[in-house]
């Protein structure tokens, strides 16, 4: 089946030109099929770039999907035309009456900011409270991953002595059987591009399960025992390329950055291991199918009775 997207979205050309089987928002309104209704809230610099990345990996799945792309309407975007939001992209306030079956919340270049402090802390705090009662089941990604896991639960981030850059060997920590992890490898590759990470005591906490760890980057999958939320400290979306960019870009600014580990294959830098693209998808898929479509009620309006 087919993600629903506007056809002017950037993102549509794009899955065209993979053979992604997309659908126009007026062709799926003539289908008797009640969609996976998803939000995503992007608030990543980048959001054309992360959008796509996300729309790649959700329409990997047999379901019907229809996007609600969501903006902070508390903080103003400086590296995403206008246009483009206003044309795209909804305030909460425009969705906050609605449920949702599945929502992502992505990471934000303000990790080593307190929570506190970001400008739109107050209206994220409204948003996960939203998704605790709204939604089905949340995904957080990168800084969105450790925002939620202090609003949730109160665990901390803490800063590193140094950018944790690269792709990284990750195995289970937790049971064999996680559905999340279904088809997963022993060993199985995720990006990371972040200065902070999340308390060791999130290991010991009684209401969450580490699912997925490293050596290098610690907890990497982790989900709230009710399975309604999950948290991912890495960035399994991030394209081939997405490392590079964001390295160059460091480069650029005269940051002393060292090259992403375990990314390029040769010593000029033009090479890259592709080694994560497997992984994404199929944790993305497994969450739509065991944690959102399985588990969802077909009456949308059900989702926040259920709490």
């Amino acid at each position: 089946m087919p993600i629903i997207i506007p056809k002017e979205i950037p993102a549509y050309s794009t899955m065209l030109n993979e053979k992604i089987f997309v659908m126009t928002e007026a062709r799926a309104i003539g289908q008797d099929i009640r969609p996976i209704e998803i939000a995503i809230l992007n608030l990543m610099p980048t959001k054309i770039e992360t959008e796509t990345q996300l729309i790649r990996l959700l329409s990997n799945s047999p379901l019907q999907i229809n996007l609600t792309l969501l903006k902070a309407a508390t903080h103003e975007s400086k590296n995403t035309s206008q246009s483009h939001l206003d044309k795209f992209y909804k305030n909460f306030d425009k969705i906050k009456n609605q449920n949702f079956d599945g929502m992502i919340i992505t990471g934000a270049p303000v990790e080593t900011l307190d929570f506190e402090k970001v400008d739109y802390w107050e209206e994220l705090k409204q948003i996960m409270e939203f998704a605790d009662k709204n939604v089905t089941s949340a995904m957080f990604l990168c800084w969105g991953a450790q925002a939620a896991l202090y609003y949730y639960f109160g665990i901390n981030k803490y800063k590193l002595p140094k950018k944790l850059f690269g792709v990284f060997a990750h195995t289970r920590a937790g049971e064999e059987c996680e559905p999340l992890l279904k088809g997963l490898d022993d060993v199985f590759y995720i990006p990371h591009s972040r200065y902070t990470d999340v308390e060791s005591k999130v290991y010991q906490h009684k209401k969450l399960t580490v699912i997925a760890d490293s050596k290098e980057t610690g907890a990497a999958i982790i989900k709230s025992k009710d399975n309604k939320k999950f948290f991912l400290t890495g960035h399994s979306e991030y394209d081939r390329e997405t490392l590079n960019n964001e390295y160059q870009r460091d480069l650029k600014k005269g940051l002393k950055t060292q090259a992403p580990k375990n990314y390029f294959t040769d010593s000029t830098k033009t090479k890259i291991n592709f080694n994560w693209s497997a992984t994404a998808n199929l944790i993305f898929s497994n969450w739509l199918n065991y944690y959102v479509y399985q588990v969802t009620p077909y009456e949308i309006v059900e989702i926040s009775r259920k709490k």
